[in-house]
């Protein structure tokens, strides 16, 4: 073993004394010490009280470094394995040491800071990983770090102080909270949570949104004419439908009829009924799925309905436009019964072929499992298009009751989960 891989381990072994141990090991300290100021390294590296972006501020140079650090492309790179496994070290440490006991604002925001650098070392957007927990991974152990920072607050107490309340980075871990705690607060307190909710949902409507807006909404109608208007002119079919006149003599294709593009489209709206089971553990889910419902409410010949429900239903159709105003509704937690749901969603179906139903939950009913089933089989089998959705980027990985997820794929409509992105997927492939 050289010198260089030497030095590398004895950085590793201090990363993880620090992450899994309570003690100072005073050998690795003095060790690291002095291969920090041997590499030209500042000994900020080593201070686990500097966060990254500290770090960054005082010497500008290293923030080249940290992008995409751990990534196969920075293996190799002129600069050394030592330094490169110097700089890995204090983001794990910065991570993942998180120790134990309360967790203030400040503490938060450093460590959602440092968690943004991390995702960068490993080549993503700062927040992405943490944007997709639902999909397992490295994104589920930030999300769980996250929310136990988050569960570690004495979150009304920073509420009440404008200063520190100022200082929240809003979260999906972060939300969930506010929303669970939303009805034991008031005054300043509940003003700066219902600030943060908003831009939370602002934030997210802003991504949703980039991936919705190139719905084409309406199927073409091939019973209305096309329009002989030069727009709408289908040059290859032209072609090939006059090559009979190809004169070769001139050199010239005589043509003695146009073909047009049919474009009207069908003017009955679609209908879209999303059903959210609000019970704690799909929070994350129906926040999502509420930002995604007031979007494609937004858009022409989209008809949207929204139903939340615990052990009863809500009907949050008139501000499904509005999701803060939907989220603020809802409350979290208790069981969940959905045949009272879908009681409240059926009679909004009024055109089964022209109509998505988008349920969402784990589906743990217990002893209304078979009920709530038949009455979903029913209406699938009138020609309701009807997609189940476990999770769509949910806090960590999102338990679907197996009894359920068996008989929706047998019907032929699986339980989707992952990342939102597959639902919009679906919902557009139903509107386009």
């Amino acid at each position: 073993m050289n010198a260089d891989e030497n030095r590398r381990q004895v950085l590793y072994w201090r990363m993880l004394g620090r992450v899994f141990e309570a003690d100072e090991q005073a050998a690795l300290e003095s060790a690291s010490v002095a291969i920090v100021e041997d590499i030209g390294l500042p000994a900020a590296v080593l201070d686990p009280g500097a966060t990254v972006d500290d770090l960054v501020q005082r010497h500008p140079e290293l923030a080249a470094e940290f992008d995409g650090l751990m990534t196969e492309e920075k293996a190799g790179q002129p600069g050394g394995e030592v330094r490169r496994a110097a700089l890995v070290a204090k983001l794990m440490i910065n991570v993942f040491s998180t120790g134990t006991g309360g967790v203030s604002a400040t503490q938060l925001a450093n460590w959602q800071a440092d968690a943004g650098w991390f995702e960068k070392a490993l080549g993503h957007d700062p927040g992405a990983l943490r944007g997709r927990p639902g999909e397992g991974g490295m994104g589920a152990t930030l999300g769980a770090i996250e929310g136990d920072l988050v569960n570690r607050m004495h979150l009304r107490e920073v509420l009440a102080n404008p200063v520190l309340a100022k200082r929240l980075t809003p979260s999906m871990s972060l939300i969930g909270q506010l929303l669970r705690d939303k009805d034991n607060l008031s005054g300043v307190a509940l003003a700066n949570a219902k600030a943060l909710i908003r831009r939370f949902v602002d934030e997210v409507a802003a991504v949703l949104r980039t991936q919705v807006q190139q719905t084409s909404v309406g199927e073409i109608d091939r019973s209305v004419p096309p329009k002989r208007v030069f727009r709408n002119l289908d040059i290859e079919r032209t072609i090939w439908k006059n090559l009979t006149n190809w004169s070769p003599e001139d050199e010239r294709l005589y043509v003695d009829r146009l073909f047009y593009k049919q474009t009207a489209k069908r003017t009955t709206p679609a209908r879209l009924i999303v059903v959210v089971d609000q019970s704690g553990s799909m929070v994350n889910a129906m926040v999502n799925c509420t930002i995604l419902a007031s979007i494609f409410a937004g858009l022409p010949k989209v008809d949207v309905h929204l139903i939340a429900y615990d052990t009863r239903a809500l009907d949050l159709t008139p501000w499904v436009h509005d999701p803060f105003e939907v989220l603020l509704r809802t409350k979290l937690g208790g069981g969940n019964d959905g045949p009272v749901a879908m009681a409240m969603a059926q009679p909004k179906i009024a055109d089964p072929r022209n109509t998505v139903m988008v349920w969402i939950s784990d589906f743990y009913e217990f002893d209304r499992s078979q009920p709530l089933f038949d009455m979903i089989q029913s209406v699938h089998r009138s020609g309701v298009r009807f997609i189940p959705v476990g999770s769509v980027s949910s806090g960590g990985e999102q338990s679907v009751n197996p009894w359920f997820r068996q008989r929706f794929k047998d019907l032929g409509t699986p339980v989707l989960s992952g990342h939102v992105r597959k639902l919009v997927s679906e919902l557009k492939s139903f509107l386009a």
